[in-house]
């Protein structure tokens, strides 16, 4: 891997992994025209720009990481929990899920469900509007939504947000939660993968990993700053019909 392929491929970390359109079908594609093969060496990289990738939002909710919310994190690790526990019992038949037909078709789904979410949401109804105040029965239900995010292509953030605003929260609260839930289980994930390629990082060469990881968390911090002003504003339609596109354009690929 070469310096211009890292610094797209970090972009591109950096800006999907924490939005609603599923990081997973846009590293697919831009593997595909980079002509970067699927390796031991690029899963190696992908650890370590998804790891930069945490630790932006880490930043950002850096007020959120403090023993004084001990509350709230003891509600994340109930959302964290069903995932994990799925997510370890059925690895090897996930696996099996992963084809690139299977990505783009979740990312039509995914489209349709978020654009009828948003058509029978209610703004003027009650809704939970700080992350603080949610409970651990939402937490719980947020946590039951994302296993759906094992599926390639449906997306870790999009099946929490989705899952915190069935629920009643609202649309920034939904989001604050599923950035804050990202922490736990990015890191759990990150680090599995690490201790299965860490021998990868024998005598590579750093000067692309580098270069990875800082594109990836500068983007990171911008992409969720800029979201989280952007989804007070607006509603989560753009980025449903977004996900259809894409799926159609994936499937046109194949």
């Amino acid at each position: 891997m070469d310096i211009f392929q890292a610094i797209i491929i970090g972009i591109i970390e950096g800006f999907t992994e924490f939005l609603p359109i599923s990081s997973t079908g846009h590293m697919i594609v831009a593997s595909k025209f980079l002509g970067i093969e699927e390796s031991e060496l690029m899963k190696a990289f992908e650890v370590i720009i998804q790891f930069s990738a945490i630790l932006a939002v880490a930043l950002i909710y850096r007020e959120k990481i403090s023993i004084k919310k001990i509350d709230l994190w003891l509600k994340l690790l109930v959302a964290f929990l069903p995932l994990a526990i799925v997510g370890y019992i059925f690895k090897d038949d996930i696996k099996a899920l992963f084809t690139v037909t299977t990505v783009a078709y979740m990312f039509i789904i995914g489209g349709i469900i978020f654009l009828i979410v948003e058509y029978f949401y209610k703004p003027q109804e009650y809704h939970v509007d700080d992350v603080e105040n949610v409970t651990y029965k939402q937490a719980f239900w947020v946590g039951i939504s994302q296993i759906f995010s094992l599926v390639p292509g449906t997306s870790r953030a999009g099946a929490t947000i989705i899952g915190g605003m069935l629920t009643g929260l609202d649309r920034k609260t939904s989001s604050d939660f599923s950035f804050l839930l990202a922490i736990p289980v990015m890191t759990a994930v990150s680090g599995y993968d690490l201790l299965k390629h860490y021998h990868e990082f024998v005598d590579v060469n750093w000067t692309p990993f580098v270069v990875g990881f800082v594109v990836s968390f500068v983007v990171a911090y911008i992409t969720v700053k800029l979201f989280l002003v952007f989804i007070q504003r607006f509603t989560f339609v753009a980025f449903g019909i977004y996900r259809i596109i894409f799926g159609l354009i994936l499937l046109w690929i194949i």
